[in-house]
């Protein structure tokens, strides 16, 4: 990745030119930077699908925002690690006033994802268990908080002391070091040898299997991240008839993204909704951003800060 001066884009009918102040960082970036994701843009591209700023123009037709507006993206028409960024009016939500532009770059793709996985895929219940497997990245923050503010015992694992903090910080009831040895059986006591009513799992190619020996009987397996491939025994869901279920942000209808910016602007509101950024960077350290997500030093989300 290099820094380049490009024109700033024009809107054209629906769309809305978006002065960027920060982009979040996301793990599918570095998938198709590297060119190992389905999706493979035509070169030279730019990277980013979250960020936070300000409207400076609105296209032709647009009603619902008016330049100067606090604004966050979870998607954009040219890419998000940059000044300006050109979207679909329908990706644009209002930033609300207690979130600064670091967090609102923190909420797009994250808690969308979070929230689709917790309410539109998994169907989680107050009073459930949830088992968050690798909690303290973007997605894994998000999870752990909108579980908690809907009612659910949140256990949640990292794989550092610093990890660990941010996950208790989200509002994890316990967090395990996934990274020492019979971590799975401390889950398994705290669940009271029941298993998880509900995981959410971050790396499936390293803790399928694992899950699926830790969830609970009619349990639910929801994986938003996975790096190659794993050998699993399908006895292990028979066993259990547990469900395993995949969740892809794209695959959400416009509704049910709308239902959960209403979502979001709500628990903004009231407190329970506070994304954790972790490190800062500037525009032009993004190569070292992608560096620090693939290695898994993630403590929060990873922001780009832009002048």
């Amino acid at each position: 990745m290099q820094l380049h001066d490009v024109p700033i884009p024009s809107v054209g009918k629906g769309q809305i030119l978006v002065k960027l102040f920060a982009a979040g960082v996301n793990p599918v970036d570095t998938y198709i930077r590297s060119g190992t994701y389905a999706r493979k843009p035509t070169l030279p591209y730019i990277p980013g699908a979250d960020g936070a700023g300000v409207v400076k123009t609105v296209g032709e037709g647009v009603t619902t925002f008016k330049e100067g507006d606090r604004v966050y993206i979870h998607q954009t028409g040219v890419g998000a690690y940059a000044q300006f960024a050109v979207c679909s009016h329908e990706k644009v939500h209002p930033l609300h006033s207690n979130l600064t532009f670091n967090q609102g770059a923190a909420l797009g793709v994250p808690y969308l994802t979070a929230y689709r996985a917790l309410f539109d895929k998994l169907h989680v219940k107050q009073n459930e268990t949830i088992f968050v497997h690798g909690a303290s990245g973007g997605v894994g923050v998000a999870a752990v908080q909108l579980a908690r503010a809907h009612g659910l015992r949140v256990l949640g694992s990292a794989g550092s002391g610093e990890g660990i903090e941010v996950v208790k910080k989200a509002g994890a009831h316990e967090v395990f070091n996934h990274k020492e040895n019979g971590y799975l059986d401390k889950v398994m006591a705290a669940t009271e040898n029941k298993g998880a009513d509900v995981i959410l799992e971050n790396l499936a190619n390293v803790n399928l299997e694992n899950d699926l020996k830790i969830v609970a009987e009619h349990g639910r397996i929801g994986v938003v991240g996975n790096r190659g491939s794993i050998e699993i025994n399908p006895r292990l869901m028979m066993m259990k008839e547990s469900s395993v279920i995949g969740v892809m942000l794209f695959k959400a209808s416009q509704s049910e993204i709308d239902e959960a910016v209403k979502k979001f602007h709500k628990l903004a509101e009231d407190g329970s909704l506070k994304p954790i950024v972790g490190k800062t960077f500037k525009l032009t350290d993004a190569p070292q951003a992608h560096r620090e997500i693939i290695e898994g030093c993630a403590q929060g989300k990873l922001v780009l800060e832009i002048e």
